[in-house]
């Protein structure tokens, strides 16, 4: 375990557009992603919207991939991973919601305790979104909303009332993304979550190709990461748990630097044993 100075470093954008249905979430994920590289052929869409992303062919020649129910977290992640073998620069994912609208059905199919029976569902969703997080590419994820609704007493009646738009997903999913755009119906976005510090309290706008282009230019305003930085965390390691985050924090680097990820495994396994052998490794 080191300290070191804080220091942010090149990143790949996990975005979210969340929006009604009509709001313009695909048509502004292309334009966003068309503006974090400049190159349509290294766009990919893994569409759940029945083709919907082929409507806006007249772009450019953006590639597809279309999956079909059931739309289980696995067939996402295998998508994601078509996308990373395919060299993809930008992976747009509309949508998300059909992926927890998913898992709710199966969930409710479920026989015994419900509460328990959610230990079916999480690790599935989790392994699913590290997937996202851990992708190698830039990830604008879409997520319909629709309104929600609360019973409040009135002159001694129960009766609905509007308390705003909730997003078709597993609540806290925000929390996840550097970046979020809520849409409204005339495709007007306002950040609700940025980390960036671009766009939190402005004012509400329309999402264009020079968006996406303002946004890579902050992901790239970082320090760059380089296999010589990453071999010497590698070899920095003094616990399997320790190795093992850093395996899956610079997934770019996961095939170059597989030897020796493999040989600090051993080593330290090997340590295990002997307490005098884990401070001699920790010396070299």
């Amino acid at each position: 375990m080191n300290i070191q100075t804080a220091q942010r470093k090149r990143a790949k954008i996990k975005m979210g557009l969340q929006g009604p249905s009509g709001s313009g979430k695909t048509y502004s994920a292309l334009l966003l992603a068309y503006g974090l590289c400049y190159t349509w052929n290294k766009i990919a869409v893994v569409d759940t919207e029945n083709h919907s992303a082929e409507l806006y062919a007249h772009l450019g020649e953006y590639n597809v991939i279309n999956l079909t129910a059931p739309f289980t977290p696995e067939k996402y992640i295998q998508a994601l991973e078509v996308c990373e073998r395919a060299g993809m620069e930008v992976v747009i994912i509309d949508s998300l919601s059909h992926e927890w609208e998913n898992l709710l059905e199966y969930h409710s199919s479920l026989q015994g305790n419900s509460f328990t029976n959610w230990g079916k569902i999480t690790p599935r969703h989790n392994d699913f979104v590290q997937k996202i997080l851990q992708s190698p590419f830039h990830v604008i994820s879409t997520v319909r909303t629709k309104q929600d609704y609360v019973l409040s007493e009135k002159n001694g009646k129960m009766v609905p009332e509007k308390v705003g738009l909730k997003s078709v997903q597993r609540d806290g999913l925000e929390y996840e993304f550097t970046l979020v755009f809520d849409l409204d119906m005339k495709n007007h976005a306002t950040a609700s979550k940025d980390r960036t510090g671009l766009f939190f309290g402005k004012p509400e706008q329309k999402l264009k190709v020079e968006t996406g282009k303002l946004i890579q230019d902050w992901c790239n305003s970082g320090t760059e990461i380089t296999t010589e930085a990453v071999s010497r965390r590698i070899n920095s390691c003094k616990t399997i748990q320790e190795l093992i985050a850093l395996y899956h924090q610079y997934p770019q680097f996961k095939e170059a630097l597989k030897p020796e990820f493999e040989q600090q495994k051993r080593t330290l396994i090997i340590s295990q044993d002997s307490p005098q052998k884990i401070i001699q490794n920790g010396t070299h």
